[in-house]
């Protein structure tokens, strides 16, 4: 895999074995971290994801807009989403202790908050999960060769179905979040 990534230019990116299903691409290490199963198998889905997660590399390395925007922004929701989430066990703690008043209203503020910035976060990374997917592994799939045709079309659906979790993942959490006041 390494001089695969050569091909690509990724001459400081490294390879390195993760958990079992903890495939990523770490952008502060420049290395893609590959389970087990997908680093040592030769099945068309240990391709695909391997191949998808090279492609974040390319789009880090090249500073594309998909993964500046994440790079930028991510970070920030993420510590808002952290934040939200310990003031939603903490403020009843704090009321308690210190004997205020507890209030609903700023409970539920936290929690739209937290809904918004979950929300949020999963919209901002499906372009990106996209992009690695077919705008960058699927065609360094086709070009370099590395599958037979016939299993390109098997490769895409593989990778269709990987991106459709995040869309998934994103529409439970909007309906969970448009259900939540109607509670």
């Amino acid at each position: 895999m390494p001089r695969r990534l050569q091909r690509y230019e990724l001459h400081d990116v490294k390879v390195e074995m993760a958990d079992e299903g903890k495939d990523h691409y770490d952008i502060q290490a420049k290395t893609v971290r590959l389970s087990p199963y997908v680093l040592n198998e030769r099945s068309l889905t240990a391709v695909a994801v391997a191949a998808h997660e090279v492609g974040h590399a390319i789009a880090h390395h090249r500073q594309e807009t998909v993964a500046r925007l994440r790079t930028r922004y991510l970070p920030y929701a993420m510590m808002v989403q952290r934040l939200a989430v310990i003031m939603l066990f903490a403020w009843p703690v704090i009321s308690a202790a210190l004997r205020l008043p507890y209030t609903p209203v700023l409970h539920g503020l936290v929690i739209v908050t937290l809904g918004l910035v979950t929300v949020f976060v999963q919209l901002a990374i499906l372009p990106e999960e996209w992009d690695a997917s077919f705008n960058k592994a699927l065609p360094m799939l086709q070009k370099g060769r590395y599958l037979p045709s016939q299993d390109i079309p098997k490769v895409r659906r593989i990778l269709t179905a990987c991106a459709m979790t995040y869309v998934a993942s994103a529409l439970m959490n909007i309906l969970l979040f448009w259900r939540f006041p109607r509670r």
